[in-house]
Formats: C-alpha cells, structure tokens, sequence
C-alpha cells in the first residue's frame, strides 16, 4: 500500500496568461481612443529689442503717463514707479509685495476699466451671447487698448526666479496685455539705494 501512495500522479498547474494580453491591449486601445493630449499653456512676452539704434523714446511708444515700472529686488522685496522716475525725491518710489492687496490691487487700480470690460465679456460668453472665438478676439482688444498701462519688468542680480514668475502671473491675472521683460539700468539700482537710505543719496545728483 506505502508504495501505492508514493506512485500518486502529480498535476501541473499551468496559468494562460493569453486573455490578459488581450484585455491590457483592449485598455491601451481605449484609453488612446479616448485621452487627448493636454495642450502646454505658454504665455506671450513682449520683449525690448536689441537694436542699438532705436532711441529710448522710439522704444516707448506710450506715454509716461501709463507706464508702471517693477524693481524686483533679492528677499522678496518689490519696489515700483509710475511714470519717469524721480530720482530727487526718495518717495517717488514705492514699495508693495507680491500679495493680493499688494501688487495686484495696485495693478487692478490702474487697469480697472479693462478688467471690468474683460469681466462682461466673460458674463457674455457663459451666457453663450458671444462665441469663444469672439471673446479672445475682444480681451485681446481691450487688453491693448491705448489707455490701459503698460509695465515695465525689471529684476536685480538678488531677484529670483519665483520673483518673475509671480510678476508675471499677475499681469496674466490683471488682464494686463502690455508687459515687458527689461535690464536694470544705473538709475534704477540708485532709486532703490536712495530709497533704501531715505533720499540720503540724493546729495550725490548735484555733485
């Protein structure tokens, strides 16, 4: 009988894998069918040009008037000034931040016009009065519109990278559709130290 027992046939037990390549390429064809690639978001920059022979007032085709210039300074300091700079009176410069009642409440201030214009379009195109076609024809208009600002972006050696990424959020957030990436000039960086020191510099303009 022992050696009945030991003479047991054994069963091999072998897995078909076959119908889950079927299934995994049935999931592969469905998801390729029924995904779409997500588009890159990009963000148009105007940036200054490099020809030696436009002069500085060729180069600003707005008025001072509507000109806001950013000094992006190192520790998350920001400055800015409105129009030409004054470089007698420390005060002309002022300093804000990157919150929501800082920068951009100023920006808001200045392009409130063209942000309520943009708000009824949006209204209009939820209400399907417009098309979408229609409405980026029409933001991008009053975005470019001759009296809304334009805005100068400039950052210093300390700046960082998260410093113009956030500037440039908010001209995105402001609808401010004319904007500018330009280098710190000499009389920037004395802004800020003549700032920085209370118009303590200034005595330096006469001598």
């Amino acid at each position: 009988m022992a050696e009945a027992k030991s003479k047991q046939k054994k069963m091999a037990v072998r897995v078909d894998f076959t119908p889950m390549v079927d299934m995994n390429m049935l999931l592969i064809t469905f998801f390729m069918l029924c995904t779409t690639l997500s588009k890159p978001q990009t963000m148009e920059i105007s940036m200054p040009s490099n020809d030696k022979s436009i002069t500085d007032e060729q180069r600003s085709k707005v008025k001072a008037s509507q000109a806001i210039t950013l000094l992006l300074d190192g520790e998350d300091k920001l400055y800015y000034y409105e129009g030409e700079p004054d470089y007698k009176d420390y005060n002309s410069l002022k300093e804000t931040s990157y919150a929501a009642d800082g920068l951009r409440a100023m920006l808001l201030r200045r392009n409130a016009a063209a942000v309520r214009e943009v708000n009824e379009l949006k209204q209009q195109k939820l209400d399907l009065k417009i098309t979408e076609e229609e409405y980026t024809d029409k933001v991008s208009e009053i975005k470019s519109g001759k009296d809304t600002p334009t805005v100068i972006i400039k950052a210093t050696d300390d700046a960082s990278y998260k410093n113009l990424i956030d500037a440039l959020d908010e001209m995105q957030i402001c609808n401010i559709g004319k904007y500018v990436i330009a280098d710190m000039a000499e009389g920037d960086d004395f802004l800020i130290e003549n700032y920085l020191s209370k118009g303590a510099k200034t005595g330096e303009l006469a001598e």
